[in-house]
């Protein structure tokens, strides 16, 4: 069977499992919709979480980041599972004990204000929108490829099947599916990974396989001989830092923790237990299952670009393989063509195509003939969906890898779609301007809304400001600078007010975007930047998906000045405060 019926009949079953699922557990009631009746059991909890969060970045474009990035990709492993380690121990328990729909509803009430609620739900939104961009970037990439159309036709085709899907079952179809989701990624990831670490090492597991020598019987490491590779043809050395500076890779690292543990569409997922004890027991199987695709990641990442080194430009330099004609190109490079992703141009004349770094290779080059890379664009959302291709992997092998990229992004885009539609219908409507507004309109509100935010992020994400990894790292850095410390302060100083959240909340959501603008042009007007998105004009070098750290340490500062010179929160929030972090069972609250 030819490769595109099979990857349509592959990601056609998946479809109509989703789909199914939504249809058999739509949500009839609002508490079905926002928290699927708060009786999902802990592991299921888990594993739905795992497949909310591990996004098309985490599938798609992490590995890929990780591929070109070398050791500076690692901030991404180590900022987004330490921030499972904050959510974990410091919220997920206390948010559960609180017993709400949504974290505005939180941060309102802790915060006695519907003026914290608003400006709450106008941060989620942001990041949330932000974030699915990024989404809509791994649709469309997934799509495009399996389809064999160009990405925007595939985003739209995305944009379809996340509609009927998300809208239909909330968050209790939608946590069914997302279980569904993640065993179907899971296998789609590991499978392939697998194959490959068996062909380039003969381990057959992908983790120590990095570690390990090549199958060649040459006795070189893989790592050692991919550094050999690159450095040969003027790229950086790969197990060194893409970037050294210490400042910005530690901030980037920490933005990504406390953005992780901010995540609106996350923390949602903790009030849908029954029992406080069971978010603690949730955050950690969460772990467990996105450990087994995380750990594996880096191994991708580094037999991908081995290999795609290798199919392009074969041998030592001034040895490339690799033929211009159309009829004489290794297929996956074809196909890939189609989506607009990945493109090339024979600028010298000879028949072959060069990948090499221009800057890195010098003079070196001209020696070879060489004018110029010929590789004119390779978007490195492509490396993990291509790497399979690239590998001579069966059909099967590949046609799974599409449907788990799919899955990837449709599981992380319904959980923020239900983020963004529940911060619309039951904050701002039922919450603040139509209180009292039935359980019905409510519920079609939250779907109207739904639909809407997935028009809006479909129009973004047909431009989004940079890989889909990197808009993902945008909006944790909103959400790490707007809601964590809000949420942080909430539970643990009884005496932030409203006051100091609402002005800490806006300064650090605020100088985040501004940054983010200065450096990303706006959305809305794509290639609007304001100063070259350069290392050399970050102020001190911060990356914009770095300075979400600095927006945090801005609202702690701001917040927490302006509660101490303001009236404390009354005495009945404060006891709440104190409530809030007690075990039940333990005996009354300390006064202290």
């Amino acid at each position: 069977m030819d490769l595109k019926t099979l990857t349509f009949i592959v990601v056609g079953a998946t479809f109509a499992l989703y789909i199914g699922i939504a249809i058999w557990s739509r949500a009839k009631s609002t508490g079905d919709f926002y928290v699927a009746g708060k009786g999902v059991h802990p592991v299921a909890n888990g594993m739905a979480t795992a497949a909310d969060w591990m996004s098309a970045a985490s599938f798609i474009s992490m590995a890929g980041l990780i591929a070109f990035l070398g050791y500076g990709g690692s901030v991404f492993l180590m900022g987004w599972t330490g921030g499972y380690v904050l959510l974990a121990m410091l919220l997920a328990p206390y948010l559960r004990k609180f017993g709400k729909f949504t974290v505005p509803e939180f941060i309102g009430e802790r915060y006695y204000s519907q003026g914290a609620r608003i400006v709450a739900v106008i941060c989620l939104i942001t990041a949330s929108i932000t974030y699915v961009i990024g989404q809509m970037k791994g649709i469309g990439v997934a799509f495009s490829r399996f389809m064999e159309v160009d990405f925007s036709t595939g985003l739209f085709v995305g944009m379809s099947i996340v509609f009927i899907y998300a809208v239909l079952g909330g968050m209790k179809g939608i946590t069914y599916t997302q279980i569904a989701q993640y065993c179907v990624l899971i296998f789609a990831y590991t499978i392939p990974a697998v194959f490959i670490s068996l062909q380039l090492t003969g381990n057959p597991i992908p983790q120590l396989g990095l570690g390990s020598t090549m199958a060649d019987g040459s006795g070189v490491y893989l790592l050692d001989k991919l550094d050999m590779i690159v450095t040969d043809l003027g790229f950086r050395e790969y197990t060194t830092a893409s970037n050294g500076n210490m400042l910005n890779m530690f901030l980037y690292t920490l933005s990504l923790m406390i953005g992780t543990a901010g995540l609106p569409h996350v923390i949602i997922r903790f009030f849908t237990v029954p029992k406080v004890r069971d978010a603690r027991a949730s955050a950690g199987w969460a772990l467990v299952f996105i450990a087994i695709l995380y750990t594996t990641a880096p191994a991708v990442g580094a037999m991908a670009r081995l290999n795609l080194i290798n199919t392009i430009q074969i041998g030592a330099v001034g040895s490339p393989t690799g033929n211009v004609d159309e009829e004489n190109l290794p297929v996956w490079m074809g196909r890939w063509k189609e989506t607009g992703l990945l493109d090339w141009e024979d600028k010298n004349g000879d028949g072959r195509i060069q990948f090499y770094d221009e800057k890195g290779l010098g003079d070196k080059a001209a020696a070879y003939g060489w004018t110029g890379n010929e590789m004119t664009k390779v978007d490195r959302d492509i490396m993990v969906l291509a790497n399979p291709e690239i590998a001579n992997l069966p059909n099967w092998v590949i046609a799974l890898v599409a449907a788990g990229g799919i899955a990837a992004a449709l599981s992380t885009a319904a959980g923020l779609l239900l983020a963004i539609a529940s911060a619309i219908s039951h904050d701002l409507l039922k919450g603040v301007f139509m209180k009292d507004i039935s359980e019905k309109n409510e519920l079609m509100a939250g779907r109207v809304a739904m639909a809407g935010a997935i028009v809006v992020a479909g129009y973004l994400g047909l431009n989004p400001p940079g890989f889909a990894a990197q808009v993902v790292a945008l909006a944790f850095g909103l959400a790490a600078s707007s809601i964590f410390p809000a949420l942080m302060m909430g539970i643990f100083d009884k005496r932030a007010n409203s006051s100091g959240a609402v002005a800490g909340m806006l300064a650090g959501l605020v100088s985040t975007l501004l940054y983010i603008f200065w450096f990303k042009g706006w959305f809305f007007f794509p290639g609007t930047a304001m100063a070259a998105n350069i290392p050399e004009n970050w102020i001190m070098g911060i990356s914009p998906e770095a300075f979400g750290a600095v927006g945090a340490m801005i609202n702690f500062i701001v917040a927490y000045a302006v509660s101490h010179n303001t009236a404390p929160p009354p005495e009945h929030i404060q006891h709440l405060v104190e409530d809030i972090r007690v075990p039940r069972g333990s005996g009354g609250a300390s006064a202290h």
